[in-house]
């Protein structure tokens, strides 16, 4: 697996740019009695937005293998903007690794962008029936 995360050797540095890859606002059926957005769907909608780089770059369809951590920091409610960035951290032969952070856009009368959660994901390429297979990069 080759590893570009290292950013203070610029032989390693990462060749991939932080991206924008989804937005969306959470309704309240995806909250409880409170307004408060519940992490399960948070976490769905960040396997989404991790599996958007990867399939790109790979070129067909990727399946999540590995989720190294997830941090919730602050809790998302009815109303907030929410918007998925992600950056591809590690490639490998079959394997992705991908940093994803999700911002929320919260008040519209006095605005404010909070970090509310972040993740590392890791998505292997599967060929149409469900097996690893290579991929080849067009960076």
């Amino acid at each position: 697996m080759t590893d570009t995360s290292n950013p203070t050797n610029p032989a390693t540095a990462n060749p991939y740019p932080r991206e924008l890859v989804l937005r969306v606002m959470p309704m309240p059926a995806d909250a409880n009695h409170n307004g408060d957005v519940f992490g399960g769907w948070i976490m769905a909608q960040v396997d989404i937005a991790g599996s958007v780089l990867p399939a790109r770059l790979s070129k067909g369809r990727v399946a999540t293998v590995a989720v190294k951590e997830f941090l919730f920091k602050q809790p998302v409610s009815i109303g907030d903007l929410l918007s998925f960035y992600s950056q591809i951290v590690r490639v490998g032969r079959t394997s992705i690794t991908v940093q994803v952070e999700v911002m929320a856009e919260r008040n519209p009368v006095n605005p404010e962008v909070v970090k509310v959660t972040e993740a590392q994901l890791t998505f292997v390429a599967i060929d149409d029936t469900g097996k690893p297979r290579a991929f080849t990069q067009t960076s």
